[in-house]
Parts: C-alpha cells; structure tokens; sequence
C-alpha cells in the first residue's frame, strides 16, 4: 500500500464574505504526479499556499510528508505561478541561495544547481542576472530553485507558463524522470493535455470544493459517451449502416463514431465482423479532459 504523502482534511479558508477554499479534501500518494485542477479563482493557489505554511486555514488540517507543513519545508519544493526570483542577483547565486534557505549547504546547492541548469541547457547563463533572461529562460530557473535542495515532495504550480513547445516537452519529460527517482509531485496547470499525459489521480476545484476527485481513468471512463470509433478498410464489403443499437454514424477524421443505444461494443464489433466488415480499429471512444473541465466547471465558474 502506497504511503499518503500529502493529506487534505476539510480545509476552509475565507477572506471576508468570499469562501477560497469550502471543506476541500483530497489525499496524494508516494511516487505519483497528481492533478491540482480548477478554472481561475477555484481556491488553487490558497491551497497551495495552505500547503506550504504561507497562509493559515480557517479550518481543518493539512499534513505534508505525515507532519505540519511548517515543520519540513525543507523536504519540500514549491514553484509558485506568481514567480519569486531575485532579478538583480546572478542566476547561480540565486539558486544557491535559495538552496541555503532550505538548509542545504552551499557546496551541495552549487553542485545541484549547476547539474540543473545544464539539464535546463542553460548552464552557460549562471553569471548572468535573473532579469537578463528571457520568460521562458527565467521559468526554467524557477523551475530548478524548487529543486536544487532535493526535496521529496514537489509542488508545482503552472510549471509550464512562458514555455515554448520545445521547453514544455522537456520540463513534461523531467517531470517524468523525477517521478521515477522516487519524488512525489502535485501538478497545478491549465493545459489538460499535459495533465493527462503526466497525472494518474487528479482533483478538480470549484468555487472551492472538490466536484471531481480520483483516477483520471475512472473519471474518463464516466464522462465516456457510450460510442465507439472504428476504422475500416478501403473497398471493403462489409456494411456498417442498419446495425441494431447505433443510433447515430459520424465520421471523425479517417474514422467512423458510432453513437450506441441498446447494444454494447462487444455485440457491435461481433456484429462487424459477422457482415464481414475489414475492422482497422476499434475502440471505446474516450472523452479529453479539457472537454470534462468545461462541462463539469462551466463558463459560469470561472472568478477572476
């Protein structure tokens, strides 16, 4: 059984008469990458906040690596989306002194940073000042501050901002590699494609209460129109209209969705290959996350 590396409670935070953060509660396992979601002005960045010992709840209780957030904030890494670098400073003495603030000694904190940096390809900008850099480069610098005192747990909070593709596939693949060193990461982001590429588990907020939590697989699985998309042959002489239990036929691209009602995609694919119908492929139409965002959220939830 996986260790809970991070424990929500019944968290509440308000300011004023506006409620952050409503009775939110999830759990992130060892090892995984799990999905921190929610429109603008959900309550995601108060609970990180909550997190890290930044803000204090109203009520309930957070336990990071099985204590107070307070007491191992240097086993832990934050990339926080308001960025927090000191621009005047040379990149290499920021990040070491970063590291030093998490206790790390500076020999080590130099060592790290500089592996970091050389896996960033920015080895070569380590006596230049944070604010020479372009958004992209000081976003990969933020991204290697959250990392240079080798923390266990790691919270990323719009970690791909600013990037271009290029750097989004290697921040995405270093993300991967650190989760198979054994480091648990929560991942907080607005593009749904690269949290279903990284995440297993995620949460979705709104207006500060958790309306999806658990496997993406399950949650998809749910939100799954019950269809299936095939992919036939050309000239084939098998006949896919008139099938009993498909309701609608449309073509998606080079295939076809079949829109079920009354038969199940075992009956539907024996029934193709009794017509003789030359079956490509076949498969249970899947739903993105992006479109399960926007129909579980709504355009009404999002606060700025």
């Amino acid at each position: 059984m996986t260790r809970i590396v991070l424990q929500v409670e019944n968290l509440t935070k308000s300011y004023g008469s506006f409620t952050a953060v409503d009775d939110l509660s999830f759990a992130v396992h060892s090892g995984e990458i799990f999905g921190l979601l929610g429109p603008n002005g959900a309550g995601k960045t108060t609970t990180i906040r909550i997190m890290m010992d930044i803000f204090k709840a109203d009520s309930g209780e957070v336990q990071v690596l099985g204590e107070h957030p307070a007491a191992v904030r240097a086993r832990v890494g934050y990339l926080p989306e308001e960025r927090g670098l000191y621009k005047d400073l040379k990149v290499m003495d920021a990040l070491v002194y970063l590291g030093r603030l998490k206790g790390t000694d500076e020999a080590t904190a130099r060592r790290n940073a500089t592996a970091w940096l050389e896996r960033v390809e920015l080895q070569d900008w380590g006596k230049h000042k944070v604010k020479d850099l372009s958004r992209g480069m000081q976003q990969k610098v933020q991204f290697v501050a959250g990392l240079v005192h080798d923390p266990e747990l790691l919270i990323l909070d719009e970690p791909f901002q600013g990037l271009d593709p290029v750097n989004v596939e290697m921040i995405k693949n270093l993300i991967r590699e650190l989760q198979a060193a054994g480091k648990t990461i929560v991942l907080s982001a607005h593009q749904m494609n690269l949290v279903e590429e990284l995440c297993d588990r995620i949460v979705l907020i709104s207006r500060g209460k958790a309306v999806l939590y658990g496997l993406l697989a399950d949650i998809k699985r749910e939100f799954a129109p019950h269809a299936v998309r095939v992919k036939t042959g050309n000239g084939t002489s098998g006949d896919v209209t008139g099938i009993p239990g498909v309701r609608e036929i449309r073509p998606t691209g080079e295939a076809l969705l079949l829109e079920l009602d009354g038969t199940t995609p075992q009956a539907l694919l024996a029934e193709l290959v009794r017509r003789g119908v030359d079956v490509q492929s076949f498969e249970v139409a899947s739903v993105p996350l992006n479109d399960i965002f926007v129909q579980v959220v709504g355009q009404g939830n999002d606060v700025t």
